[in-house]
């Protein structure tokens, strides 16, 4: 039997490199069926400060890379990864940048349910594919809906302040343990990994972990 080994996973649902890193990491583990991870998804805003209703995309993107010229050049890598990890992302039609501590509210309560990989796949789908706005609690309660979750208790739960100090506080945490960008991998309360790496690193990763547990048991 494979022992198991946590990986949490630091991400926020409108970060294009923890997209472009959960499907590299995907590819990684369908390839290894029996591989030991037990993973967690934990909250962290690119934009804590944003404001609840979110802003114009554009807006923010030009004052976040100093202008349009800025933008487009930032963005560059992103697009060339996502495309090489075969994805496509729907930047024309992604009109609004959220705040996204409801998201992580959905994420939370997903994991109650054991839904969280469920919840992460259809927020990164809903904003990145769909070019929907997951600030919107009519759209989080669709997707809560999607992955077999009560909509109407998801909505009532949104509406309240229901753990919105503590995903505050675990994204506060987070920054004072060190953690500025996301994806950020934690392998077994250890080792950080950060961004998105590629399958082939997984891949060696779960092998040498694998090794070093059968080792570990022949002795």
């Amino acid at each position: 039997m494979t022992h198991s080994v946590k990986l949490d996973i630091l991400s926020d649902p409108i970060c294009p490199w923890c997209y472009i890193g959960k499907t590299h990491l995907d590819k990684a583990l369908a390839a290894v069926p029996n591989h030991p991870f037990v993973i967690e998804w934990h909250p962290f805003q690119l934009n804590p400060d944003m404001a609840a209703e979110g802003m114009d995309r554009r807006e923010y993107l030009e004052r976040k890379f100093g202008g349009k010229d800025g933008a487009v050049k930032a963005y560059a890598p992103v697009v060339e990864h996502a495309e090489n990890a075969g994805l496509s992302i729907d930047f024309e039609g992604m009109k609004r940048t959220p705040n996204t501590l409801d998201a992580h509210r959905l994420i939370h309560w997903a994991g109650i349910e054991s839904k969280q990989d469920e919840a992460v796949d259809a927020l990164f789908q809903a904003y990145f594919v769909e070019a929907r706005d997951i600030g919107d609690h009519e759209v989080l309660a669709d997707i809560a809906d999607g992955i077999g979750m009560d909509a109407a208790v998801v909505l009532k739960l949104l509406k309240s302040d229901a753990d919105r100090e503590d995903i505050r506080n675990r994204d506060a945490h987070s920054r004072q343990m060190g953690v500025n960008s996301v994806p950020t991998y934690i392998v077994a309360n250890q080792h950080a990994v950060p961004g998105a790496q590629p399958p082939e690193l997984w891949q060696k990763v779960i092998g040498e972990i694998m090794s070093h547990v059968e080792t570990s048991s022949a002795d």
